[in-house]
């Protein structure tokens, strides 16, 4: 027989194969309870964990109990009603020996039972319409630019790249150490050279004569040694190291005339939130612009966003306009990098889809990095479709797709975003 024993390590009273299965178990109750928590949390906090409550009598499990049913026989002493033989009614159950007073309400209250979601586990239940649970940490791509930095030295590179001051400080060292002892053997010598011939000893004597012969091999060890060596050369060392990246702006740009209802509104802010977490995989520091328009445009937080409602008809070329001029007093400096998302049903005024065209191609697309448009509709293609529809043909920066129902949406952005071939 062979026993498997798992030794992984659990945090402190928790077990991830139990916390699976209640996960599996109680599965509509906490996506119903993530559904509630997406309408009120806000983009830039989408990514985080979440509180869940789940009521208790969604999480009680059944049991057995020992019921009193059945035909009995007892005696009760004091009788003074009933003989053997009597049928009776039998008595209702659940009434307490208390004396206190019921209250107006027959219905008991219990705490809901709450626990708390890590941000993977949200993110999967999020995206779980979208039919790719995992699609934040796998499929979303972006590319990373990199810079040479310095980062010490090599002793190998190409002749460019040596360190001068480097090579000769280690050959400097090198000599140092190499010709230590004999440096000091032949200042030893020296003094007792110095010391015999002004003691008066000849110059041919053996030992005069030794110590000349010594002083002159040390000497001639000391100069062999090579002011430089291959061994002392240094190469500057460069690695490529993230480029910090510069600071981005995300616009969001909504119609909310009486024609997008709230269905189609939670479709558009899934859609930002895409956005915003692929920006987050690239900037460090983001900011988001919310343009709400409808026959008039204004820059408004994003509790107003999403959930002011207004009503009348669309120009969609007032949005363009406010787009244009924030872009101009905040963002023209060339540090930004500008994403523009823009969602509509495509209903707009004939004549003014064409000024959203030429807003675009001339004035728009040169100052931003990219541009996405998602229409928003079952319905047949509008004129602000085939207007935009031209814009993908002067700037390859633009990008248009279209939405029919929320699984769409994962589909949709990876088009939008795909890698695009060199």
């Amino acid at each position: 027989m062979t026993y498997l024993i798992d030794r992984r390590l659990q945090g402190k009273n928790k077990s991830a194969i139990n916390r699976e299965r209640f996960l599996r178990r109680y599965k509509s109750q906490i996506k119903d309870a993530v559904g509630r928590a997406i309408k009120g949390r806000s983009i830039t906090d989408i990514e985080n964990g979440e509180k869940v409550s789940i009521p208790v009598k969604d999480v009680n499990e059944p049991n057995f109990g020992h019921a009193h049913g059945g035909v009995w026989e007892t005696v009760n002493p004091g009788n003074k009603e009933y003989q053997k033989g009597d049928q009776f009614n039998r008595p209702r159950g659940g009434a307490g020996a208390g004396r206190g007073k019921a209250g107006n309400s027959d219905q008991t209250n219990e705490d809901d039972f709450i626990f708390e979601l890590s941000r993977e586990e949200f993110m999967n239940y999020f995206f779980e319409d979208l039919e790719l649970p995992n699609m934040v940490k796998t499929q979303l791509t972006a590319t990373t630019e990199f810079k040479n930095q310095r980062a010490g030295y090599n002793m190998s590179g190409t002749p460019s790249n040596i360190h001068v001051l480097r090579s000769l400080r280690g050959a400097l060292g090198r000599r140092i150490a190499v010709g230590g002892s004999s440096r000091k053997a032949l200042t030893i010598a020296e003094h007792e050279l110095v010391k015999l011939l002004e003691e008066g000893v000849p110059l041919d004597d053996p030992k005069v004569v030794e110590l000349k012969r010594l002083v002159h091999h040390l000497h001639t060890k000391l100069i062999a040694i090579p002011f430089i060596d291959p061994f002392d050369l240094r190469y500057s060392n460069r690695i490529k190291v993230p480029k910090p990246t510069t600071q981005a702006v995300m616009f969001c740009i909504m119609d909310v005339s009486g024609s997008m209802d709230e269905s189609r509104k939670d479709t558009a802010k899934r859609f930002f939130i895409l956005l915003y977490l692929f920006l987050k995989r690239a900037y460090d520091k983001i900011e988001v612009v919310f343009i709400r328009h409808h026959t008039a445009a204004a820059e408004v937080d994003e509790n107003e966003f999403f959930h002011s409602r207004e009503s009348g008809g669309t120009v969609v070329s007032s949005a363009l306009h406010l787009l244009q001029k924030i872009i101009g007093e905040r963002y023209g400096s060339g540090e930004w990098n500008s994403y523009v998302a823009q969602a509509s049903d495509g209903d707009n005024w004939d004549n003014d889809s064409v000024l959203c065209k030429q807003l675009l191609i001339n004035t728009i697309m040169p100052a931003v990095q990219y541009y996405t448009y998602v229409e928003i509709t079952d319905g047949p293609q509008q004129n602000l479709w085939e207007q935009y529809a031209e814009v993908g043909d002067h700037h390859a920066n633009f990008a248009m797709q279209k939405i029919v129902t929320p699984a769409d949406i994962y589909p949709v952005f990876r088009e939008l975003f795909k890698k695009q071939p060199k």
